[in-house]
């Protein structure tokens, strides 16, 4: 039995989601080697402690989206100060919407990203643009053309890694909001 390092990629995987892959060299016709070197956890903790503002870039109103369960946490249970891009909504949770960063009534520190593969390097140069600390890519996302703009620029990255779930894991959450709670049933217990 191998045990599984809390502080690796695989105990930021969601229940019932794969772990997070492991670097593997380029195969032919395949997926190119995962050549950059994220930041530690201590690091990921001190930009999660310097932020202040979160811009969730492809934020939803669908309740059924990771992007909607991140929003619903940062808003109940971070001190961040949070904003949401997305051109084709007016409100979510009760909250206005942005069409782009640039739009932003601030700057915001960290840049939050729920955007499909091919749109990220774009991303990344608006958060440039717009003033940004950091470039956070949600699970499941990994883009090293979009890292290697942003760290051009000055920005610290963070890829392939959910904000809720470093947010709750440095702060005591985890058994907060549906991770680890030990439910293996989808029904309320009697009570």
């Amino acid at each position: 039995m191998t045990t599984t390092d809390t502080l690796g990629g695989a105990a930021c995987a969601l229940p019932g989601a794969p772990a997070a892959p492991t670097p593997t060299p380029a195969v032919a016709g395949g997926t190119p080697a995962r050549t950059w070197q994220g930041p530690s956890a201590p690091e990921r903790l001190a930009i999660l402690r310097a932020t202040k503002s979160i811009a969730i870039v492809g934020a939803s109103d669908n309740p059924a989206r990771a992007s909607y369960f991140v929003a619903t946490y940062l808003l109940s249970s971070s001190p961040y100060d949070v904003y949401f891009v997305n051109p084709r909504a007016e409100s979510i949770l009760g909250r206005p919407v942005y069409r782009s960063l640039a739009d932003l009534p601030v700057v915001p520190d960290l840049v939050d990203v729920f955007r499909k593969h091919d749109d990220l390097p774009g991303v990344a140069q608006e958060a440039v643009d717009a003033g940004a600390k950091t470039l956070w890519l949600q699970l499941g996302s990994w883009h090293e053309e979009a890292a290697a703009i942003a760290e051009a620029a000055g920005l610290d990255v963070v890829m392939d890694r959910c904000v809720k779930i470093e947010h709750a894991r440095f702060h005591g959450g985890l058994l907060l909001a549906g991770f680890d709670t030990g439910v293996i049933s989808s029904r309320r217990g009697a009570g």
